[in-house]
């Protein structure tokens, strides 16, 4: 069965930031709401966790997956990182933008693009995510909440504690989220535009 905990929309309580992350440490994958979508969280080394994932989103290998960190220093931990990319993550976080970059030996090869050994990095710009990722105290491994065969995320807290029962153990209701995901910016060897949502590209100089 799955829970779903009430958060205040400004001043989320912390017992309930600490619930979710003492039920992830034991396995649990959680709904939570961020600055553009809700999406799917859990442990980064959690095998059984992102398999579980997989088979909701029914994606496979080369899904790009993302690391959302606290800041830019834990990003330069996870991702290798030049200068003019330095540059672009920090005029675009926090922020609704997820930024493809080449993973350093940290990264787990199976959460990684499995040919091109990349990873999703994204520092959201909202207090439940923020919270969630500072309580933890490592970057939660995440995905856009969109089912199979839709075209966009669910946005309900009700109707994903409803579609998912049994599925996630936990929802995190901060009411009616957005429909826009993440604007996926692709890094490595320059700079593509591989989705556009609701991040502005060109509040980073990008045309897209």
């Amino acid at each position: 069965m799955t829970d779903v905990l009430y958060l205040h929309p400004e001043n989320p309580q912390v017992r309930f930031i600490r619930q979710t992350v003492a039920a992830m440490r034991k396995g649990a994958v959680v709904a939570y709401p961020t600055d553009s979508c809700y999406a799917l969280g859990w442990l980064m080394e959690d095998k059984e966790a992102m398999e579980r994932v997989a088979r909701i989103r029914g994606v496979g290998k080369n899904h790009h997956y993302t690391l959302v960190c606290r800041d830019l220093a834990e990003i330069a931990k996870y991702a290798r990182v030049e200068n003019w990319q330095y540059r672009l993550l920090k005029l675009g976080t926090p922020g609704p933008f997820t930024f493809i970059l080449e993973a350093t030996r940290e990264v787990p090869k199976r959460l990684m693009h499995e040919k091109r050994r990349t990873i999703g990095i994204r520092i959201p710009d909202h207090p439940i995510a923020h919270l969630l990722i500072e309580e933890l105290g490592e970057p939660l491994m995440s995905t856009t909440l969109v089912l199979p065969g839709e075209e966009y995320p669910l946005q309900d807290p009700t109707e994903i504690a409803d579609r998912l029962d049994g599925r996630v153990e936990l929802v995190l209701d901060n009411g009616v989220c957005g429909l826009d995901p993440t604007t996926v910016l692709d890094l490595v060897g320059g700079v593509s535009v591989v989705r556009l949502g609701k991040g502005d590209p060109k509040s980073l100089g990008i045309e897209a």
